[in-house]
């Protein structure tokens, strides 16, 4: 298969939204993050922070910053990665974020 000139790929211009627009980055993860409870999208969501991590430096970098293998941050970012709590916050923490937690509808007074 030829490249054709000038076509970027889905994944490339992704990543580079993500590294130009930071609010876009923590908008994108925050919607992937509200499906993590559910073990069907929940491999969606990892793959949005492996996308992220892509954008902030590349795996390989922010796997040595959070103190993780390259193939372990790998496996624990892929569609059916289990990442530890540990190692999810060291990543998010790498790129600039961090977990949080809000109610998941109002309460009711």
């Amino acid at each position: 298969m030829t490249a054709i000139k000038g076509v970027v790929s889905h994944h490339a211009r992704e990543v580079a939204e993500l590294r130009a627009d930071r609010e876009l980055a923590v908008e994108y993860l925050k919607a992937a993050m509200a499906d993590l409870d559910s073990p069907e999208d929940r491999g969606a969501c990892l793959v949005a922070l492996r996308t992220v991590a892509e954008a902030y430096g590349g795996l390989a970098e922010v796997a040595s910053a959070a103190g993780v293998s390259r193939e372990s941050l790998y496996r624990a970012l892929s569609p059916k990665g289990n990442p530890t709590l540990k190692t999810l916050i060291a990543v998010l923490k790498t790129v600039g974020m961090r977990l949080s937690v809000e109610p998941e509808r109002p309460a009711v007074a």
